[in-house]
């Protein structure tokens, strides 16, 4: 597990995919801005997992995608890889399944969306902190679970 803050290749900003810095500290950043970046940074690394499998049709590549980033399947994730979570990441998971985000997608339920959305908020804390390791380790164990689980 590494907590190391790393440099994108080609310079910019520290931990960042871009030069736009956070306007806070991650650990001050609210919950749901957390979750909302997380869920971008998932979905990129979903994407980028599919396109490293060798069948590249549209529509297996959507079917695929939303198996891996439906509430249900962030759910999921984070119970399979909760035990592997520091104290500090359980803290950051605490707060944001607790975070009000005022809506519920059609196709999750309360509690699913709550995980969910704690494991974007999750994602959105380790790539604002520039803990991009980690980050990597955490997506790609919880894309493995899964993927063996189909």
């Amino acid at each position: 597990m590494s907590g190391e803050h790393i440099t994108p290749p080609g310079g910019g900003m520290e931990g960042s995919w871009f030069p736009y810095p956070s306007s806070k500290p991650a650990r001050l950043i609210p919950p749901i801005a957390l979750a909302y970046i997380g869920d971008a940074v998932y979905e990129v690394a979903v994407r980028q997992y599919l396109l490293s499998q060798a069948n590249l049709r549209p529509n297996h590549l959507h079917r695929r995608a939303t198996g891996l980033v439906s509430a249900k399947a962030q759910s999921r994730i984070l119970q399979l890889v909760e035990q592997e979570l520091t104290e500090e990441e359980q803290d950051i998971v605490r707060q944001c399944r607790n975070a009000k985000s005022g809506s519920v997608p059609k196709n999750a339920d309360v509690l699913e969306y709550r995980h969910a959305t704690a494991l974007e908020g999750l994602f959105g804390f380790l790539y604002c902190d520039g803990r991009l390791d980690r980050l990597r380790e955490l997506i790609g164990r919880g894309i493995a679970l899964m993927d063996t689980k189909k």
